[in-house]
C-alpha cells in the first residue's frame, strides 16, 4: 500500500514537472514570435487612397461638417495594411504651410485698338513684344480672351456642381469675373456736368452682362453702394450723384480766390497773381481806393493761403476716398477696374499723394480709367456760373488767364491715373456713352500675355513694363505699365501666405498641375446648408524626393468661398504631407489623390475658388467652381 502510494506520488510528480516544461517552451516561442519585425512591403492589391473619398455623395453621408471650419476629409483605412502604415504615408492638418518660392509669372492684360477704336482681333503671339526693364522677355502664356472664351469658362465653373441639372436655369451662377467700381468725383464737379454724366452711367448700367459687378463711390464718402448686379439698386443709387463740396459753394467771396491762384502765389511765388488778389480787395472792399493797395497787399497774402488750404483739404479728402474704393475693389476675385469720373482737380505740392494711388493701385493689379466729365470744353472765362465772380475790369483779363490755365491744369492727375496703371483717359469729346463704354465695359477682344523675369532679383522693386507690336502697325496698344517683383522674406511662411492670397483673388486659372472640382450640398436645418468640394488631383504630374525608400511631397490646398458678388464668405486651408511607398505611389498615379474640403453655409449663390501648391515641384494649381443652392 505504501509502495503503490510512493509510486503514484513519483508519477504525479514527474507529469506535473513535464507540464511546466511545456509551458515554459510554449511561453518562449510566442513572446519570440511577437518580436519578429513586420513586413516592409505593403500588399499589392489595390486598396482605395488614405484620403480620398469614394464619391461626393458617399462623402456627404458618411462625414458630418464642423460649424466654425471647413471639416477635415475623411482617411479610410486600407482592410489590407496595418494603421501605422496610413499614418506615416499620408496625414493632414489644417493649417499654414512652408513651402519653395514659385517662379513668379507676371500677367499682362493687353487692349489693341485701330485708329477708329475698334478692337483688333486677328493678333498672334509673334505680333507681340514685350520688355521688362528695357530687357526683351519670351512670352511664355498667350490667350485671347472674347464674349465666347468668357461664356465658356463660366459655364465650365457651373459644371463643377453635382446637382446642376436639378438647378433652374434662372437661379444657376452666372460667374461674376469683373468688377468696376464707378467712383464719381462730386467734390470738384460742377452741377451741369453731374446731370449729364449720370444720365450717361445710366445707360451704362443698362449694358452690363450677366458677369459683371458694378458699385458706386463718391470722392464727398456721401454716396458708397458696394458691389451688386442689381440694375435697379444701381439706377436708385445714381440719383444720388450731385455736387458735394466740402467748402460750400454759391457765394462769392471778396476777394475771390481760386485753388490755383492760391497755388501760384504760395507754391509758385508768382508776384503778379498776388497783386491781382491786392487790387480786388481794393476793388471789393475799398471802392477802388488806391491809397489802400498797401494794406490790400497785407490781406492778399492770408486769403492765398486760405484757397490753397482749402483746395488742399478738398484732394486730399478725395484721395482717401479713393483709397477705400480701391481697398474694396482690391478684395474681389477677378479683373478689376477704377472708373473714375471726374472734371479733374490741382495737384499743386501733393505729388506724393497721386503716387500713392497709382501704387495702390498697381500692387492690387487695378486699373485706373478716368473719365473727364466735362466733355469737349471750350476755356470757361466767366468761370462758374452758379457762383457769380467778382471781377473788376483792372483784374477780370488777368483772372480770365488763370481760369483757364487751371481748366487746363485739372486733366493731369486723371492723365497721371490712367498712364500709372495703363488705363484710358478719355477727354475731349462730348461722346460720354461712348467714353463710358471704353472706360468700363469688358473690351469685345483682350490678350493675355504671360512672362517669367529672367535673372529677377527678389526685392520687391518696381519694374516698368512696355508691350509693343512687331508690325509697327498704326494700333494703339493698353496695358499696365509695370508691376512689382516679389519680396523676399525670411519667414518662407508669410511668404506662402502671399502667394496662395494672391492666386485667390484672382480668377486666372493655372495648370500646373491637373485638377478636377465638383461641388454638392445637401441640407442640414431648416437654413443650414453643407457644402462640400471634392478635389481630385492628379498625383503622376507632382515631382516627389524620394528618401529613407519613401516619395515624399507636401501638398497645401487653399479654398475661398465667395458670394455672387464677389464678398469674401469663408474658406480654409489644408496641409496634405505624403510620405508614399512605392505601391502606394503606383496605385495613386492610377487613382489619382482625392480630397474633400466642408463649409456650412446659408441657401443662395456662390463662387468657389481652389487653389493648390505642391513644395517640391513648386507647381500651382486653380480652378473655379459654382454653386447655387436654392432657398
Amino acid at each position: 500500500m505504501d509502495f503503490r502510494v510512493s509510486c503514484c506520488d513519483v508519477f504525479i510528480r514527474l507529469v506535473s514537472r513535464t507540464a511546466l516544461c511545456a509551458l515554459s517552451l510554449l511561453c518562449f516561442f510566442a513572446v519570440a514570435i511577437a518580436q519578429e519585425p513586420a513586413p516592409t512591403t505593403p500588399p499589392t492589391q489595390s486598396a482605395p487612397p488614405p484620403v480620398s473619398t469614394p464619391s461626393p455623395a458617399a462623402a456627404d453621408k458618411t462625414q458630418s461638417p464642423a460649424p466654425a471650419s471647413p471639416a477635415v476629409s475623411q482617411t479610410p483605412k486600407p482592410t489590407d495594411a496595418k494603421p501605422s502604415d496610413a499614418k506615416t504615408e499620408v496625414s493632414m492638418q489644417d493649417t499654414g504651410t512652408t513651402f519653395k518660392l514659385r517662379v513668379n509669372l507676371v500677367q499682362v492684360r493687353v487692349v489693341v485698338r485701330d485708329v477708329k477704336g475698334t478692337p483688333v482681333g486677328n493678333l498672334r503671339r509673334e505680333d507681340f513684344q514685350l520688355f521688362d526693364q528695357g530687357k526683351p522677355q519670351a512670352i511664355t502664356n498667350f490667350s485671347l480672351e472674347t464674349p465666347e472664351t468668357r461664356r465658356e469658362r463660366a459655364e465650365a465653373a457651373a459644371k463643377t456642381q453635382a446637382q446642376e441639372n436639378d438647378t433652374p436655369p434662372d437661379e444657376r451662377v452666372s460667374l461674376p469675373e469683373r468688377f468696376v467700381a464707378l467712383v464719381f468725383d462730386d467734390i470738384h464737379m460742377r452741377m451741369d456736368d453731374a446731370v449729364v454724366v449720370r444720365v450717361t452711367a445710366g445707360r451704362f448700367i443698362k449694358q452690363m452682362t450677366p458677369s459683371d459687378r458694378l458699385a458706386i463711390f463718391s470722392t464727398s464718402g456721401e454716396v458708397n453702394q458696394d458691389f451688386t448686379s442689381d440694375r435697379a439698386v444701381l439706377e436708385r443709387t445714381l440719383l444720388k450723384i450731385i455736387p458735394h463740396p466740402l467748402m460750400g459753394g454759391g457765394v462769392t467771396q471778396c476777394p475771390d480766390v481760386s485753388h490755383y491762384m492760391g497755388d501760384q502765389i504760395e507754391n509758385k511765388h508768382d508776384t503778379q497773381a498776388l497783386a491781382v488778389i491786392a487790387e480786388e480787395i481794393v476793388q471789393c472792399q475799398y471802392g477802388g481806393d488806391e491809397t489802400k493797395l498797401p494794406v490790400a497787399m497785407q490781406m492778399a497774402e492770408p486769403a492765398a493761403m486760405i484757397a490753397l488750404t482749402a483746395g488742399d483739404n478738398e484732394n486730399t479728402y478725395t484721395y482717401r476716398h479713393l483709397e477705400e474704393a480701391l481697398r474694396t475693389l482690391a478684395s474681389k476675385p477677378g479683373e478689376r477696374v477704377l472708373l473714375l469720373v471726374s472734371p479733374g482737380f490741382l495737384l499743386t505740392t501733393e505729388t506724393l499723394e497721386e503716387m500713392n494711388i497709382i501704387d495702390r493701385a498697381n500692387r492690387a493689379n487695378i486699373v485706373i480709367n478716368t473719365v473727364d466729365a466735362r466733355g469737349l470744353y471750350t476755356p470757361d472765362l466767366m468761370g462758374d456760373i452758379s457762383q457769380p465772380n467778382a471781377d473788376s475790369i483792372k483784374t477780370a483779363g488777368f483772372k480770365a488767364s488763370y481760369r483757364v490755365s487751371a481748366q487746363f491744369e485739372q486733366q493731369f492727375v486723371l492723365t497721371d491715373f490712367a498712364n500709372g496703371t495703363g488705363g484710358t483717359f478719355f477727354h475731349n469729346s462730348n461722346d460720354l456713352d461712348t467714353g463710358m463704354k471704353i472706360a468700363g465695359a469688358a473690351p469685345e477682344v483682350s490678350y493675355m500675355l504671360g512672362f517669367s523675369p529672367q535673372n529677377q532679383k527678389m526685392d520687391g522693386r518696381y519694374h516698368t513694363i512696355k508691350v509693343s507690336l512687331t508690325n509697327k502697325q498704326k494700333f494703339t496698344v493698353q496695358a499696365r505699365r509695370g508691376y512689382y517683383a516679389p519680396k523676399k522674406v525670411d519667414d518662407p511662411t508669410e511668404q506662402a501666405k502671399a502667394e496662395i492670397q494672391e492666386a485667390i483673388f484672382s480668377q486666372d486659372e493655372i495648370h500646373d498641375l491637373p485638377l478636377d472640382l465638383q461641388t454638392q450640398y445637401f441640407k442640414s436645418g431648416a437654413e443650414g446648408v453643407h457644402l462640400s468640394i471634392v478635389s481630385r488631383l492628379e498625383v503622376k504630374g507632382m515631382h516627389f524626393r524620394k528618401a529613407d525608400g519613401r516619395n515624399l511631397d507636401q501638398l497645401t490646398l487653399a479654398t475661398a468661398i465667395f458670394d455672387e458678388n464677389g464678398n469674401f464668405v469663408t474658406g480654409g486651408e489644408k496641409v496634405l504631407e505624403m510620405r508614399l511607398l512605392d505601391t502606394t505611389y503606383d496605385r495613386l498615379s492610377r487613382t489619382g489623390l482625392t480630397v474633400k474640403s466642408s463649409f456650412d453655409v446659408k441657401p443662395g449663390k456662390y463662387l468657389v475658388r481652389q487653389v493648390v501648391r505642391d513644395s517640391e515641384g513648386a507647381q500651382m494649381a486653380a480652378r473655379n467652381g459654382a454653386v447655387a443652392i436654392p432657398y
